[in-house]
């Protein structure tokens, strides 16, 4: 089967560069599954409803989160009620929604995606590593789940290699979020999980992690806040990471990182178009 992962969307460009070029490319590419990090979907941080369910209009199959996850309170609602969107699964017992979700692909595949935050320069949260793990022993890959996706929502690319290793063998796709900017470091590890250490973002390059320049730039040079971060709202790349597994075992026999649109160099699955 054939796996996209979108990184994190930013903003109303991110958002337009998801609508007007996801359903392409799922078609030619013939995508079984595609998941997308909302996380920073709305206004920069968090992600409204109806934002939440264009993504879905789009194609995603799921959509997760980050530490931005209830930046915009109606998710602390909405997210009961939508079994397709999921937050960190480290969160404190009580949070709303739900960390993992196993959900039927177009071809009828049973597909696994687990949301992690990382504890690396982040707030205080409970263990990633132990929390992914339970819910993988759950739904083993290549017994109850035809693939597994981890998204693990990190600040540092240790913590991510990390998990990549922890999991390997056991997981179709082990791929970072955050920083927004995409690494050069997809493989295939020894067991044959897919890895990258941070899919990068669907937004605007054009600006400084898809926020316009000017209030970043104030704050490095200041220290002192004169405004809010506003999402860059020019064209947007949208960036994520491709995989095709092995039928047989659910592992990943081929990745590649894809990019299209605006500033950045092109890429796109280099797997054969079906």
């Amino acid at each position: 089967m054939r796996l996209l992962f979108l990184g994190d969307v930013v903003g109303r460009a991110g958002r337009d560069a998801v609508s007007e070029r996801l359903p392409g490319l799922v078609a030619r590419y013939k995508f079984d599954f595609v998941v997308i990090n909302g996380e920073n979907a709305s206004h920069g941080k968090g992600l409204i409803e109806s934002h939440f369910q264009s993504l879905r209009d789009a194609g995603a199959d799921i959509v997760t989160l980050g530490d931005h996850a209830f930046d915009q309170r109606e998710a602390l609602s909405y997210i009961e009620r939508e079994p397709t969107l999921i937050r960190p699964i480290n969160y404190a017992p009580g949070t709303p929604g739900r960390g993992a979700m196993m959900v039927e692909g177009r071809n009828g595949h049973r597909v696994l995606v687990v949301n992690a935050l990382g504890r690396v320069f982040m707030p205080p949260i409970d263990d990633p590593f132990r929390a992914v793990d339970a819910a993988i022993s759950e739904a083993p890959l290549g017994d109850v789940a035809d693939a597994v996706i981890v998204d693990f929502h990190t600040e540092a690319t240790s913590e991510i290699q990390a998990m990549g290793h922890y999991l390997d063998g056991r997981a179709t796709l082990v791929v970072g979020t955050h920083t927004h900017i995409p690494t050069s470091d997809h493989r295939v590890l020894k067991g044959g999980t897919g890895f990258m250490a941070d899919a990068g973002m669907c937004g605007d390059f054009d600006s400084i992690i898809g926020t316009d320049t000017d209030e970043p730039l104030n704050r490095f040079l200041t220290g002192i806040p004169n405004g809010r971060f506003t999402p860059a709202e020019g064209e947007a790349t949208l960036c994520g990471v491709a995989v095709d597994t092995d039928p047989a075992t659910g592992l990943a026999r081929h990745i590649c990182p894809l990019r299209v649109g605006g500033v950045l160099s092109q890429m796109l699955p280099d797997f054969p178009e079906a």
